[in-house]
């Protein structure tokens, strides 16, 4: 177990490194501290939910693995998030799905409403934790053909519509209850497996339904919403409805956040340089931290290269307040909560190291082209001792430092998430 005063000691020696470069340690451990990332209750129950556990999923969806103690049930996947949350420095929310409603009646999507999410609400009072949501539009029988709000056929884009409007007023209801703002995200998998002879109708209903689902204006203190778009998904290669241009278009006419998920794009695309094109026109943006490997895998996400330049990209471009972080991955071979564990942890991490750097120097270098101090100085900070900052923040806000958290990882499957399966 890492002792106190060892990690006191080493944020000593680090608080005065990064003060000799004019980096304020306390000051970004504060800025760190009011950052909230949306946590998907998703990966903690292999994208069940609670009104068709046993549907098949659809829209391209897969999860690999059967590890056991999957949540099964609200108490246990709460259960698991809480868990979760008090090995997690800071104050986080909670992205849900239509499909997690939870209600003794039998209801279909388009019938879920607020009442139906009170059980989350309460929930996320007591935890201190806000809510984000995002419509359900796979894994239902109304998804026809691989089509949903871009569908030809009226009863389905009405049926779709319908499921869309309701998650607004969903959404609204976290806003107003919890006092703060829900991000309400919208991605379908309408698209074709082959090529289409009519690109324009497709693209033209789902502008047409998505104006009739945002109709009605609610108050953005409480909600606003972001579209999300996608190179392909399985099983619609040759085309997608919502593509990335296609959304970042519509965010910007009509006011709304944009998506990035960091694996919808293709391998080769570095997504940290998405941000700058984007901002100076629109809103603002909603994130999908995840980790494609080779294709949009939805591996849990770690510390690695492409992460830190979405952090850095965030921070040196100074677009922290207009963008939401929110994590999307699901991996069933390994332990659920620990899989939000690492993946938040590892985000944080990132943050945390964009921030401590003398950026306002390495800008100013930039304008005089000095390019030797620019390259000099950032290949040093790969070097300077983060991880001793990072440590005080996790001591400083009650959660395990190190890896000192997998012991209650494995206390916690023993005795609450294994003998689940013995049930």
């Amino acid at each position: 177990m890492v002792k106190a005063n060892e990690v006191e000691s080493a944020y000593k020696v680090a608080k005065e490194r990064y003060a000799e470069i004019g980096v304020d340690t306390e000051a970004m451990m504060e800025k760190l501290s009011k950052i909230k990332l949306s946590v998907h209750c998703w990966q903690g129950d292999d994208i069940h939910g609670f009104l068709n556990p046993e549907q098949e999923l659809t829209g391209g969806i897969g999860v690999s693995g059967d590890y056991p103690g999957i949540a099964r049930t609200p108490d246990e996947l709460t259960g698991d998030l809480s868990k979760a949350f008090s090995l997690i420095p800071g104050n986080h929310k909670v992205a849900l799905h239509t499909l997690y409603a939870v209600t003794d009646k039998k209801k279909d999507f388009d019938e879920i409403g607020p009442e139906d999410f009170k059980y989350w609400v309460d929930w996320a009072k007591k935890e201190g934790a806000g809510l984000d949501m995002n419509p359900t539009f796979f894994s239902h029988p109304m998804v026809k053909n691989n089509f949903t709000l871009a569908s030809p056929e009226k009863d389905v884009r009405d049926y779709w519509i319908k499921v869309g409007k309701q998650s607004r007023a969903i959404a609204n209801y976290f806003g107003e209850e919890l006092g703060q703002q829900s991000v309400n995200n919208f991605w379908i998998p309408d698209g074709f497996k082959d090529n289409p002879i009519d690109k324009q109708g497709p693209r033209q209903r789902l502008i047409e339904s998505l104006d009739e689902i945002f109709e009605k204006k609610y108050d953005e203190k409480n909600t606003i919403e972001a579209v999300e778009g996608k190179l392909f998904g399985t099983g619609i290669e040759s085309y997608t409805v919502g593509s990335h241009l296609f959304y970042d278009n519509y965010a910007i006419s009509r006011g709304k956040l944009w998506t990035i998920d960091a694996g919808h794009w293709h391998p080769t695309e570095d997504v940290s340089d998405k941000f700058s094109a984007f901002m100076p026109f629109g809103k603002g943006l909603m994130l999908h931290v995840s980790r494609p490997v080779r294709w949009d895998s939805d591996h849990v996400v770690i510390f690695d290269e492409a992460l830190v330049r979405i952090m850095r990209s965030l921070v040196r471009d100074n677009e922290l307040e207009r963008t939401n972080i929110g994590l999307d991955f699901f991996d069933a071979t390994i332990n659920r909560v620990a899989a939000w564990v690492v993946g938040a942890r590892a985000t944080q991490k990132a943050l945390l190291q964009a921030m401590l750097a003398p950026i306002d120097d390495l800008k100013k270098a930039e304008l005089n082209f000095d390019f030797t101090t620019r390259l000099a100085v950032t290949e040093e900070l790969k070097s300077y001792p983060f991880g001793a900052v990072w440590d005080e923040f996790c001591l400083r806000n009650n959660v395990p430092v190190g890896s000192d958290w997998l012991d209650d990882i494995h206390k916690y499957e023993q005795e609450v998430q294994f003998p689940r399966d013995a049930k």
